[in-house]
């Protein structure tokens, strides 16, 4: 699934040149007859910039998730380690294609000592994060219902196993400074804003005066963060979200208003995860800066990338991709 997005178009001021010359005199003297000089001024101006335009691919699936059967296919027994790399083997080809790849990691990677387990409570062995950077990812969303299935220092294990991956990472944070801080990625001259935020943490609380651990969708703090997103000048602002009910093929009306508040403040691509089912796309047309014309698209679900869940419409998920072009000049 392959949908083409017109960025903001972006108008240069040039100032034009003028080069001035200076003709030669030509002078016939005699007594009676004068000749003047005469200085000729020519103005030219450079040739008007040819359009052109720049591209990027941002590619998206849905949940990445580790239940029991699928923590136990990666361990080998001889050499008692994990190896996750086969998960991916498939689609390697196609995310590797990708200059923005993400996706959601619906478990913690906390670390053997809490033991690793799947539902209903996630924890998956680290390697899983080998694999994922192996596969083509560079963006991970770690904002879900099961950000805090082992508590803070679940968060924090899974940021520090990510980060060490050289994966980008969104949603969670160390510090409140850190969660402040807006990821901006770039390729091909083309800069996005990437935000993530979860509907909530199944019922376990987030520790007082901790909040910046996982971020939460309040539509109030995304919109300014849409804001100072698109205040820091970026092309692309691309908010993930994970919203909606479980099983259902269609969003409902809260993610649907959600959805409508985000594009209106500027969000041009958002990417919903959490129904473990697929639900639709939408695009929104409208008109951006200069009076051009303006895209923003949205996924409400992308469904399960991996999962052990094979009831029928929970045994699939798209692969979401977004051609982004910049115009010039």
């Amino acid at each position: 699934m392959a949908i083409s997005l017109k960025s903001r178009w972006i108008t240069l001021i040039l100032t034009s040149s003028f080069l001035i010359f200076i003709g030669g005199c030509n002078r016939n003297t005699t007594p009676t007859e004068t000749s003047e000089a005469v200085a000729e001024i020519t103005a030219t101006q450079p040739p008007k910039p040819q359009p052109y335009t720049k591209e990027a691919e941002l590619i998206a699936v849905g949940d990445i998730m580790m239940h029991g059967a699928q923590i136990k296919s990666g361990y080998n027994p001889t050499t008692k380690t994990y190896n996750y790399d086969n998960f991916f083997k498939e689609v390697k080809g196609i995310l590797s294609s990708g200059d923005w790849v993400i996706g959601n990691l619906e478990t913690t990677l906390a670390g053997p000592e809490t033991g690793y387990t799947g539902y209903p409570l996630f924890n998956a062995p680290d390697p899983l994060a080998d694999g994922i950077k192996k596969a083509g990812f560079n963006i991970i969303s770690t904002t879900n219902n099961h950000s805090l299935d082992r508590g803070e220092k679940g968060v924090l294990k899974t940021l520090e196993n990510v980060r060490k991956r050289g994966l980008i990472s969104v949603g969670t944070a160390a510090s409140a400074e850190a969660a402040n801080q807006i990821a901006i990625v770039k390729k091909n001259n083309i800069s996005m804003a990437i935000l993530g935020y979860s509907y909530g943490t199944n019922g376990i609380p987030i520790p007082q005066g901790k909040d910046y651990l996982v971020s939460l969708i309040e539509p109030k703090k995304i919109i300014q963060d849409i804001t100072k997103a698109r205040s820091s000048g970026v092309d692309i602002v691309t908010v993930i979200l994970h919203f909606g009910s479980e099983y259902q093929r269609q969003p409902n009306t809260e993610q649907k208003t959600l959805v409508k508040q985000l594009v209106n403040a500027g969000a041009d691509i958002i990417l919903g995860s959490h129904p473990h089912v697929v639900q639709p796309y939408q695009i929104f047309e409208q008109t951006g800066k200069l009076g051009k014309p303006k895209k923003a698209v949205v996924i409400y679900s992308m469904g399960n990338f991996i999962s052990n869940q094979r009831e029928k419409y929970r045994d699939l998920g798209v692969i979401f991709k977004v051609n982004i072009v910049k115009h010039f000049p």
